[in-house]
C-alpha cells in the first residue's frame, strides 16, 4: 500500500469547486499514484464520480462510524495537525506551503513503511 499526501488548497467546501481542484492537482501526479483514493463520507466528493472520470482515480468510500477502515487516512489527519491546528486559519496558507506540509508527511510515512508497517 503506497502512502501519499496530497494537500490541496481550495476556494470553497461545495462538491464542484472540491472536485475541480482536487482534479487539477491529481492529474498532474504520476500513474503510479493515481490509482486509487479513500475518502471520509463528507459530502466533499459527491460528485465522485465525474472526478473519477477527469482523473481516472477510483473513489472508495467507507463505511459510517468505521474510522478502521481509513487508517491511514486518521494517521495522517493526527500528522497534519502538528502543521495545521483544527481551528487554524487556513486562508494564511498558500499552495507551496500545504505542499511543503504534505512532502513532508509523505517522508513520515516512506520512514513508516521502511521500518515494516504496511
Amino acid at each position: 500500500m503506497a502512502r501519499f499526501c496530497l494537500l490541496v488548497k481550495v476556494p470553497g467546501k461545495d462538491t464542484a469547486t472540491v472536485v475541480a481542484a482536487l482534479s487539477r492537482h491529481v492529474r498532474q501526479l504520476p500513474a503510479a499514484l493515481r490509482r486509487s483514493l479513500t475518502w471520509n463520507r463528507g459530502l466533499e466528493m459527491a460528485e465522485h464520480k465525474s472526478f473519477t472520470m477527469a482523473t481516472d482515480v477510483h473513489v472508495y468510500f467507507c463505511d459510517p462510524q468505521s474510522p478502521w477502515q481509513r487508517g491511514s487516512n486518521e494517521n495522517t489527519n493526527e500528522l497534519l495537525r502538528q502543521y495545521l491546528p483544527k481551528k487554524a486559519d487556513l486562508t494564511r496558507y498558500a499552495q507551496s506551503d500545504l505542499d511543503a506540509i504534505a512532502l513532508r508527511l509523505t517522508g513520515v510515512a516512506d520512514v513508516y513503511q521502511a521500518k515494516g508497517h504496511k
